[in-house]
């Protein structure tokens, strides 16, 4: 699909976990694994997910209080329960937490693969309703529907060369280069840093709830309309 979809399992079963991540790659997604739920928090900050996939029966905190509390923290957020729960009950609970689809087990990698694709179509439309920000490089603003920000020269320059890039994405290298530093003295993790905070004044700003992903192993994306002026 043209949209570029981070995605983060929710299955404590090591082999399916991985199948299914390993098959979610496949077809040329970004995505994390993780066991669960308060594996979660660990991941969202430095990997901001579009779609989660959840099993119900986790260790801890279960999937449906999981998919309520997602749900509400990022209304936009797509979500599949993928359980072996069949009631219809089980099913009716789990639209009523906040899944988008219900998935029963064993479900195959090409059925859950086009269930992520047309979910995709619904996150991406979200994402281009989404109104364009502005940015003014000579005041060092951000400017959009939930407020005005100050930015530092360093975010103002990321965020005017991510707009600028092709598929508004940057290698971890091009942005360390906007610092003028070697790599030596500004690592992936301040990078990491820089982004998470940027992120959250993009949001403050009105960007909505992916406004930066990270490309795992690669760079950055922005993922906003931008205009610089």
């Amino acid at each position: 699909m043209d949209t570029l979809l981070n995605i983060i399992v929710v299955e404590d079963h090591d082999a399916l976990r991985k199948i299914t991540v390993d098959a979610l790659r496949g077809m040329g997604h970004e995505v994390i694994g993780v066991d669960c739920a308060e594996a979660i928090d660990d991941e969202v900050a430095t990997f901001p997910a579009d779609l989660m996939i959840i099993d119900l029966n986790l260790p801890g905190e279960d999937g449906i209080s999981l998919a309520h509390r997602l749900r509400a923290a990022q209304p936009n957020i797509g979500i599949i329960m993928l359980t072996a729960r069949r009631q219809i009950d089980d099913k009716r609970t789990g639209y009523e937490s906040g899944a988008d689809l219900y998935l029963t087990k064993p479900t195959s990698i090409v059925e859950l693969g086009a269930a992520v694709e047309a979910l995709g179509r619904r996150v991406k439309r979200s994402t281009e309703a989404q109104p364009a920000l502005q940015l003014s490089l000579a005041n060092l603003c951000l400017r959009g529907p939930g407020a005005s920000i100050s930015l530092s020269a360093y975010e103002a320059a990321m965020l005017a060369s991510l707009s600028r890039a092709s598929g508004q994405r940057l290698a971890y290298w091009q942005l360390m280069e906007l610092v003028g530093k070697p790599e030596t003295d500004f690592s992936k993790n301040t990078l990491e840093v820089q982004v998470v905070r940027l992120r959250k004044k993009l949001m403050q700003a009105g960007s909505g709830d992916q406004p930066i992903k990270s490309v795992r192993g690669q760079g950055y994306q922005l993922c906003v309309k931008l205009i610089v002026v």
